[in-house]
């Protein structure tokens, strides 16, 4: 059993992937397809054999890669990185959901057990903390850049 990479068509690696499983070969176990890995598929499956009987019928599959990929290759793939990574005390942020949507505000604290940030709006008469959720904030001027 092995990883095996397919080239696929820009864009359309999802789509490849839903493809190559929703076949139901019992020799494929799994289809990736990561957002930050572009015109790839990764597949697990028995052999290149049947991954190669399989692909002559998808649409925007191009090829296999020569060669099996090592499960330590993909891993980083699996697991989610936190919202709050790449984010630092003293960023200036701006909240892209919540009832303080649109405001800009100054990071305060990090949570990353949490994925939580504490941040404080700039444009408050009285400083108050406000905690929100990672994914419900985008960087706008980081001290580290």
């Amino acid at each position: 059993m092995g990883i095996y990479a397919v080239k696929t068509t820009a864009s359309q690696e999802r789509t490849v992937a839903d493809m190559i499983i929703n076949r139901e070969e019992p020799e494929i176990h799994a289809a990736l397809a990561p957002d930050s890995l572009t015109s790839y598929v990764m597949v697990e499956s028995e052999g290149n054999a049947v991954l190669e009987r399989v692909l002559e019928d998808i649409p925007h599959a191009r090829s296999i890669v020569p060669g099996e990929s090592d499960i330590s290759e993909v891993e980083h793939f699996l697991s989610p990185k936190p919202d709050v990574e790449g984010i630092a005390e003293g960023d200036i942020v701006e909240l892209i959901a919540g009832p303080f949507k649109g405001e800009k505000a100054q990071v305060q604290r990090i949570d990353e057990g949490k994925d939580q940030v504490t941040v404080e709006l700039y444009e408050a008469t009285v400083p108050i903390p406000v905690t929100v959720r990672g994914d419900q904030i985008r960087v706008l001027d980081s001290d580290e850049r």
